[in-house]
Formats: structure tokens, sequence, C-alpha cells
């Protein structure tokens, strides 16, 4: 029995995928659900495991081609349609050595044969040389793990020229179109955060111990953003110009921008709507040291309906960001800092110390104006700065 090998689905909108390293070779034994090849797409690289036990018989596309999803890969004889020879093909062995072959050959092999209907003694690697009919039996699960590409020494890039990789060609695709295709504006406000810090340093000590987690910002900016979704659903909405449609969500998939050593990534925070602050904490650890290690899966980047990208985490006071593709909205966060603000105390207002974090929406003007998006961050500020956050920070909260 032959089994045919194909791209499976990697995830919404991804049409395609480009085999980057086959991790067996022709004739070589595989087990079912062991790592077959490793496929790029301008999502995520992942691993395509064996969906039978057996040996790989032929490729049907080779490293550095791109392949449709549903295409043939390749193909794996199983048990009952290999000859008993592949299993260990000895390549150092043409010498006169009396080999008991238990194949239906008459002859011993040494001795030139007179009749015999093996013309040559050593036994060549027969897998190539018979390439089977294909029988469309495909079972391919994307793999959930995917090897950590090697480092980007960045230090020793000054005065090279080095081939574009595969993942910054499909960052830069994916935001050039992103930018072609819609008509991007950017709004900003300020928000004193300085009673939402103030919380999370009290809370951070009993947060680590109770969850193993260091509490940072950025879960709080999620559910900020997200309960603020729930509130403007024209900002968490995608268009269908082809078809003149526009969806407004019901859920809120919030993508995380995650600056790794391979390029930024985008996984994706599923309800996060539904989530509290620590169930949002303990998804943004998981998918960020995933993304960082090379073990995100096809369904880990897929269906985001908003993004947020911590520029301020790199110390950048606020950033322009693009919005990505089929999203309306991008929310930038930008560093938190302390410096004199102005206060209101008792119907008086003085001056000072206070954290501030600048917030920016850019978003698709086709589907969001103006006023949208300035009382979309009008309540995410009004959110955060109210810093109502306690009941989320512990288990009897929920998720």
């Amino acid at each position: 029995m032959t089994v045919t090998v194909t791209l499976p689905a990697l995830g919404e909108s991804v049409t395609e995928g480009t085999v980057t390293r086959w991790l067996k070779q022709i004739g070589e034994h595989v087990e079912a659900d062991e790592p077959l090849l490793e496929v790029s797409t301008d999502k995520v690289d992942t691993e395509i495991p064996s969906p039978a036990a057996g040996v790989l018989l032929s490729i049907a596309v080779a490293e550095d081609e791109t392949a449709e999803v549903g295409a043939e890969l390749a193909f794996i004889g199983t048990a009952d349609a290999v000859p008993e020879a592949p299993p260990a093909p000895p390549a150092a062995a043409p010498q006169a050595a009396p080999a008991p072959s238990a194949s239906p050959a008459p002859a011993p092999v040494t001795p030139p044969p007179a009749v015999p209907v093996a013309p040559t003694p050593p036994p060549a690697p027969a897998p190539t040389a018979a390439p089977p009919v294909p029988a469309p039996v495909a079972r391919v699960s994307p793999a959930p793990a995917v090897p950590a590409a090697p480092a980007a020494q960045e230090s020793v890039l000054r005065g090279r020229t080095v081939p574009m990789t595969r993942i910054r060609r499909a960052i830069g695709d994916n935001l050039k179109k992103a930018l072609l295709e819609q008509a991007q504006l950017t709004s900003t406000v300020e928000a004193d955060v300085t009673r939402l810090m103030r919380l999370r340093n009290r809370a951070k000590d009993g947060f680590l111990a109770r969850e193993g987690l260091k509490l940072s910002p950025m879960p709080f900016f999620v559910k900020a953003a997200a309960q603020a979704l729930k509130a403007h659903p024209v900002v968490n909405a995608r268009i269908d110009e082809g078809e003149g449609t526009i969806t407004y969500f019901d859920t809120e998939n919030v993508g995380i921008a995650v600056d790794t050593e391979n390029g930024l990534m985008t996984p994706v925070i599923k309800a996060a709507g539904d989530l509290t602050v620590a169930g949002i904490a303990r998804a943004v650890h998981d998918l960020a040291d995933r993304a960082r290690s090379g073990h995100l899966t096809p369904d880990d980047v897929s269906g985001a309906t908003f993004t947020i990208s911590n520029t301020g985490s790199r110390g950048a006071l606020f950033d322009t960001v693009i919005v990505p593709p089929r999203q309306a909205a991008i929310l930038g966060v930008g560093a938190t800092v302390r410096r004199p603000g102005v206060v209101r105390s008792a119907g008086e207002e003085v001056i000072g110390i206070r954290d501030l974090v600048h917030l920016s929406l850019s978003y698709d003007h086709r589907l969001v104006d103006g006023a949208d998006a300035a009382r979309y961050l009008t309540t995410v500020k009004e959110i955060l700065e109210s810093a109502a956050f306690e009941g989320d920070l512990y288990p009897d909260a929920g998720t």
C-alpha cells in the first residue's frame, strides 16, 4: 500500500508553503507521525509528520520549491508495499561474502552467474527504481513543534550582504500588501497608568508565587483593548471588497507582535475578551515563549481579528504601526515613562510624578472613521486609568 503525503491546511488564508528541508531521504524508513519535512509559510515555519510508517519512496516537491495546500509532496510505501530489501541497504559490501539471500533468486551472488535474473551483485537502492502508482490516501496534520532556527547574529552583519530570509520577505510582502490595499491612518492618546502600575507592583510577588510567572504590564493592556473591542465592534471587523461586505466579529482574537531572532511573529490569543488578566498573562507567556523557541503551530498564528504591538518594550514612546491584512486596526503600546503630570486632587490641579504611556491606533479608514478611533482609544484609556483589575488577578476570578 502506498500513502500520499500532501500539504495540509496551514492556517487561515494560507494557500501555499515552501519546502525548506526534507528530514528523510528517499529509501529511508520513517515512523508514523515522525517529522518528515519542514515547510515555511508567510505566517510560520512548521514540520509535516509522516502519515504512516514505511519507506520514503519518492519526493514530488524538492527543497526550496513551493506547493499549494493539498498538493502531493511525497509517497510513503508501507510494509505491505515495499520489498524486504530497502530497510538496510549495505552500501559497502561488494565482496565475495556468502550472503544467504531469502529472495527467490536460485543462484548465489558471488560466482559469476550464467543465467540469473539479477545482473549486478550489489543490491542497489531499490526505492528510487520502483516509483509506485500513488493511491490517494492522505492524512497529514501540522506537527506541534518546530525546531529553533539558528540565532541571528546581528553583531556580524555590519558591512555584509546576505540573502533575504523567507520570513523577512513574508513580513515585508504582507505589510506592503496591507499598506497598498488599505487607507491607513493613526490616532494617539496619552494615558495615565500610575494606579495600574501601583496595582501591578502590589500584586506581582503573589502572582509570581501562585502562577510561576512574572506579571508584566502587557496583560493589562491586552485586557483593556479586548474589553474596548466589545464596546466598539467597528474596530473589530474585516472587509471583503470582492463581496462588498463587512464582518463585525463577536469574539476578540488578539494577535500579539513578538520580536524573535527570526523576525516578527504574531501569535493569537483566542477569545481574549473572555479571559482575565491572569489568563491573558498565561497565554502571552506561552505564545511568546513558543514564538521565540520556534514552536508555534499554524493554528497559533491564525484567526486574529485585532492586533497589539508593544513597541514600548524596546523603549519607543509611540509608533505608527501598520494594520495587518484582513484586520481593521492595530493598537500600539508605547513605553511607560515617569514624568511630571497634572493631577486633579480635591478639586485642585497639582503637578505630580506620574506613569504615562502613549497609545496609538492605526486603522483602515474604509472601515473606521477618525471619531470611531478616538472613541475606542478613549475607552481603552479609561479602562487602564481606572485600574479595576483586582478581581482578575486571582484564580477564583476565572480563567
